[in-house]
């Protein structure tokens, strides 16, 4: 079971989310908080496998959540998918950049709400399309980190897996347009994250186009 920890200050929002969350046969809700400080004491406490997190929240925001969470748990700690109706680039970014592993307007159908829950607890990012075009955005317009030298250590094949990976390519398209074994792709991919300094395919898109991907 895929256990999913809710942090929204709304009541009625929290209970819609519960319903559904509650409805999959493979994921249950361990617990509900409405601020950030909530939020992180109960992922400390619950050891949810999901957290979906509001941005707008009393006392902590909820990317001030997400960074004490991930900073706490690191990469095989609670994951956090952030849900909101403010998907704008500068939240869209710093929400990332705390450590979420996705982020979804609230509007997304319940269908694929619970598929992002179910890609997140598989160790997999996610964006949406709107927060995709936010990111690229922000990171062309303000290339503030890291270094292109990060970019430079890349070799010629690993550029190339690179742009198929900010392209939304998988492993396995990866594998195939390449004509390589997935296995082979994989590996390049992991490479790709250890030199770009990203925890997942979401943060090294944010750092190849900061870094000045062509």
């Amino acid at each position: 079971m895929i256990r999913v920890l809710l942090a929204d200050d709304q009541t009625l929002v929290r209970g819609a989310f519960a319903l559904l969350v509650n409805s999959a046969d493979d994921m249950e809700v361990v617990g509900e908080a409405g601020t950030g400080d909530e939020a992180v004491t109960l992922t400390r406490d619950l050891r949810p496998d999901v957290v979906l997190m509001d941005i707008r929240m009393p006392s902590t925001n909820g990317i001030e959540a997400t960074r004490q969470i991930c900073a706490a748990d690191g990469p095989s700690g609670s994951k956090v998918l952030i849900l909101t109706t403010f998907e704008t680039d500068t939240n869209v970014l710093r929400g990332l950049r705390a450590g979420a592993c996705g982020f979804l307007p609230k509007d997304t159908r319940p269908d694929a709400l619970l598929d992002a829950i179910r890609t997140v607890a598989a160790g997999e990012a996610l964006l949406s399309p709107g927060a995709t075009r936010a990111v690229i955005t922000r990171a062309l317009s303000h290339p503030d980190a890291p270094a292109p030298e990060r970019l430079a250590s890349l070799t010629p094949r690993e550029r190339e897996v690179l742009r198929l990976i900010a392209a939304g390519r998988s492993n396995q398209e990866i594998a195939d347009e390449l004509v390589v074994s997935p296995l082979t792709a994989k590996t390049h991919v992991g490479r790709i994250l250890a030199k770009m300094g990203a925890r997942d395919r979401v943060h090294l898109v944010i750092a190849a186009y900061e870094a000045g991907l062509p």
